[in-house]
């Protein structure tokens, strides 16, 4: 764990790409969107412990919300609390959608060969080969009508945009620059993600 006299620890995740990072429990991760209109694909495993990881799905269970913000906590599939939103310039991100992959490409887009995708990103900068990545999706920015349609809007984040968790636990995040430039999803092009732990 970084101490008050380490230097923080910056990475640059080109668009299109990903990266691993331990982080140590009370560290922060920072995400930032350099460009503006950028989603980051952000997922985490326990350290040393693949099989509890940061879920969606029972995140939105324990918030009993759609949305994550100031305050709210990120929940692991075994229902215990990950991280600990401290600071949210953006205050729009998604919990529904699973990483880009290459069917994904091939299904809405028949492009999905060779395409960059997070699934992909994300699997490697992980080690291993998971079947299946939900992420929770930084600043992209969906909406649910009343009858149930999602729809995927530009995302609402501006050049230099943070989102600042805190983690609970030891963790391995995984996260990857959305390749998502057919659509909405990233303002109709890719750019690149900037992540600080400290």
């Amino acid at each position: 764990m970084n101490t008050k006299n380490d230097a923080p620890a910056t990475y640059m995740i080109e668009a299109c790409s990903g990266t691993g990072i331990d982080v140590k429990a009370m560290q922060t991760v920072t995400v930032i969107d350099v460009e503006g209109g950028q989603v980051a694909d952000f997922f985490a495993e326990r350290a040393g412990c693949p099989g509890e990881f940061l879920s969606p799905a029972v995140t939105i269970d324990c918030n009993e919300s759609l949305r994550i913000g100031e305050g709210g906590t990120l929940y692991t599939n075994l229902y215990r609390p990950m991280f600990r939103v401290l600071i949210d310039e953006v205050g729009t991100h998604d919990l529904l959608f699973p990483c880009c992959r290459q069917e994904m490409y091939d299904f809405f887009f028949h492009n999905g060969e060779g395409h960059p995708n997070c699934f992909d990103n994300i699997n490697r900068s992980l080690g291993g080969r998971r079947a299946i990545i939900q992420p929770v999706n930084l600043f992209m920015n969906t909406t649910v009508d009343a009858s149930g349609k999602i729809t995927i809007h530009p995302p609402r984040s501006r050049a230099g945009d943070k989102i600042v968790l805190q983690a609970l636990m030891d963790v391995r995040v995984g996260i990857a620059a959305c390749s998502v430039s057919e659509g909405e999803c990233n303002a109709g092009r890719c750019s690149p993600i900037k992540v600080i732990v400290a």
